[in-house]
């Protein structure tokens, strides 16, 4: 058989329990992708659909061998878009109803223009009050946006979310193939790891854009550390994985005071350095609306612990910088 990455959808896989799923990848050969799934039951994380319509689009339809589903749950994954994306036929045949309310299929985002029209025909498709909108479209302009300023990737963001009802959230993942953030970061930092470039993108103020704290007028390095921000207040998860380290928020307890960190590693959280490489980098967060803070409210507490923190590394910097006689 002819080498090929290798990707197998497992039975379960969401943010909390991730970690298999892609400690499973095969990437030894990246030109080509090869897809299986779990034979009974498939439910997976929009993030997990939106790592491999990515992989897809890479690839291409031709270098892609995709294993005939027969899970009971395989009709989720064409109404999701998957099999579109990825331009093979599924053989799986679903009644097209009415997707608002429910789940926003795999969509590509390739310009600014096509972000304003995605957030335009999204927001009224989820049928949210107007404070957990605001949140939602700003988590995915914000993200997207740093898709198409940094990412340098061709094929732009793919992204998907889904809305459950049972438990009222909204899951979302967004993911590109991309350069991703050690390459990134580095232009004006050291970062020695994948792991420590996670880290200073999700600090407060610091990008790849500049050496500057605070980051410039264009861009602020606020953008990722937002994201964190919104679920640590929310009690949400959050997950970034990009070249072979996965950083995850894990959910504040809810007697927990809440309290926002300029550095991502003294929320509680979990970490691991020692993944397949993803070239590129994925997101995925869960938004509970039964929790969601207003928007105007988070930020003014983002933006205190944003201005604190560039306060705090100018003033470490500044006592570091004494010449001794």
């Amino acid at each position: 058989m002819l080498a090929r990455m290798k990707l197998h959808l497992p039975n379960s896989a969401f943010l909390g329990n991730i970690d298999p799923f892609l400690r499973g990848f095969d990437i030894s050969a990246p030109t080509k992708l090869q897809i299986t799934a779990n034979k009974k039951w498939i439910s997976v994380h929009p993030v997990v659909l939106s790592m491999i319509a990515a992989l897809g689009l890479k690839v291409g339809p031709a270098k892609i061998h995709c294993e005939k589903f027969e899970a009971r749950s395989k009709h989720y994954f064409k109404r999701m878009g998957l099999f579109k994306v990825l331009g093979i036929d599924s053989e799986i045949s679903v009644t097209e109803h009415e997707a608002a309310g429910r789940f926003i299929p795999l969509t590509q985002i390739n310009t600014a223009g096509e972000l304003t029209d995605f957030i335009r025909e999204m927001v009224p498709l989820l049928h949210l009050l107007p404070k957990q909108a605001e949140s939602i479209s700003h988590i995915i302009t914000e993200l997207v946006r740093n898709v198409l300023e940094h990412s340098g990737s061709t094929l732009g963001a793919v992204l998907c979310a889904q809305y459950y009802k049972k438990s009222n959230v909204i899951r979302l993942g967004i993911v590109d193939v991309g350069c991703g953030i050690k390459k990134t970061i580095s232009h004006s930092h050291l970062a020695g790891s994948d792991l420590r470039a996670i880290q200073l993108a999700l600090m407060p103020g610091i990008t790849g854009t500049t050496k500057r704290e605070g980051g410039t007028e264009d861009n602020a390095g606020a953008g990722l550390f937002l994201i964190k921000s919104i679920a640590t207040v929310n009690r949400d998860h959050f997950m970034i994985y990009s070249g072979q380290a996965m950083y995850k928020l894990l959910t504040q307890k809810q007697d927990a005071k809440t309290k926002l960190h300029a550095d991502p590693f003294k929320d509680r959280h979990s970490k691991d350095d020692q993944l397949p490489y993803w070239q590129g980098t994925a997101v995925g967060i869960d938004i509970s609306l039964d929790q969601t803070q207003a928007l105007s409210d988070m930020l003014d507490l983002v933006w205190a612990t944003y201005q604190q923190a560039i306060k705090d590394r100018k003033k470490a910097k500044y006592k570091k910088a004494r010449f001794i006689d």
